[in-house]
C-alpha cells in the first residue's frame, strides 16, 4: 500500500498556475509585513482606515494572518503538489471575496478603487483555481 500522494510530475515552474500562485502567496506575505510594520498604511490600502492609533494592533493581527496565508502555500509549491496547492488556494478565495463584501458594506459601492482591488484579486484566484485543478494536456 502506498503512503504518498502521487502528483503529476509535469506541474511546476513551467506552469502559469504555479507562478500565479507563487506571486499571490508572496504578495499577501508582503501585505502582511506592511500591516505589521505600518498598520495605518496597510489599513488605508485595504480600504478601511483606522479611527485611532489603538486600532493599529488589529492591523498587526491581520498582518500575521496574511503572512500565514501566503506561507501555507509555499511547501506545496516547493514539493510540486499541484492538487494540495489547488485545494488550499481555492479555499483561500474566501478571503478576497469576504474583503470585497466588507468594503461594499462598510464604504458602499462608491469606493470603486478598493472594490476593484479585492474583486480582481478574487477573480484572478478563481481563474487560477480552475487552472490548478485542470488536467495537464500532454
Amino acid at each position: 500500500m502506498e503512503t504518498q500522494i502521487k502528483e503529476q510530475p509535469q506541474w511546476g515552474m513551467h506552469s502559469a498556475s504555479y507562478w500565479i500562485t507563487l506571486l499571490l502567496a508572496l504578495g499577501i506575505i508582503l501585505i502582511g509585513l506592511r500591516f505589521i510594520l505600518q498598520p495605518q498604511v496597510g489599513a488605508i490600502g485595504y480600504g478601511i482606515a483606522f479611527s485611532n492609533d489603538h486600532d493599529a494592533v488589529y492591523g498587526r493581527v491581520k498582518g500575521i494572518r496574511d503572512i500565514f496565508s501566503g506561507i501555507v502555500l509555499l511547501p506545496f509549491l516547493i514539493m510540486g503538489m499541484r492538487k494540495a496547492t489547488a485545494w488550499v488556494f481555492t479555499a483561500a478565495t474566501v478571503v478576497p471575496l469576504a474583503d470585497f463584501l466588507i468594503i461594499a458594506i462598510t464604504n458602499g459601492t462608491a469606493d470603486l478603487e478598493h472594490l476593484l482591488v479585492h474583486g480582481i484579486t478574487a477573480l484572478v484566484m478563481i481563474i487560477n483555481s480552475f487552472l490548478l485543478f485542470a488536467k495537464d494536456r500532454s
